[in-house]
């Protein structure tokens, strides 16, 4: 593969993981409306059986409730979230410099993957000690897991490249 062929598939996979970095921070604004919607979702005629069976819609209802009466008695809580979601914004960011020159910036990506692996123990630990769900924190271990694929395609190329360079 040339240089050129390297350089656009790690330029395609950083993208992807910047975007969905944004989006997830993005997403993290609005959490009550958007809980709201979700639970609408799986509440209705097509998706109210699976979701109760699979335990998802009593604990979005949950969720919902608590989120609901937080924001209405203690609404400077949500300002964590807004943090969380600027954190997001602010890491995608820094995916930047690899997208621009991967192999001067390879740290960065090192980086991203040691966070994506952080990922599963704060999820099963944390999330065990909060009363998360089992299932619910495997959904988030799997944000740790899919943000390593594109990272790890990445890496595989900027070693190549770096081979091809010298």
């Amino acid at each position: 593969m040339t240089q050129a062929n390297h350089l656009r598939r790690i330029r395609l996979w950083l993208a992807i993981f910047i975007a969905g970095l944004i989006v997830s921070g993005i997403t993290a604004f609005p959490l009550q409306t958007e809980l709201g919607g979700v639970i609408s979702i799986l509440g209705g005629d097509r998706m109210s059986k699976p979701a109760e069976f699979a335990r998802i819609l009593p604990w979005m209802r949950h969720v919902g409730e608590a989120l609901g009466v937080t924001n209405a008695n203690y609404p400077f809580l949500a300002y964590g979230t807004d943090w969380l979601a600027f954190a997001h914004i602010v890491i995608a960011i820094a995916f930047v410099g690899p997208y621009v020159d991967p192999v001067r910036n390879k740290w960065v990506v090192a980086f991203g993957l040691i966070a994506c692996a952080g990922i599963l123990p704060v999820a099963l630990i944390a999330g065990h000690i909060r009363g998360i769900p089992f299932p619910w924190r495997l959904v988030d271990c799997s944000f740790g897991v899919f943000g390593a694929i594109p990272l790890l395609l990445c890496w595989r190329s900027i070693v190549l490249l770096e081979q091809q360079r010298l």
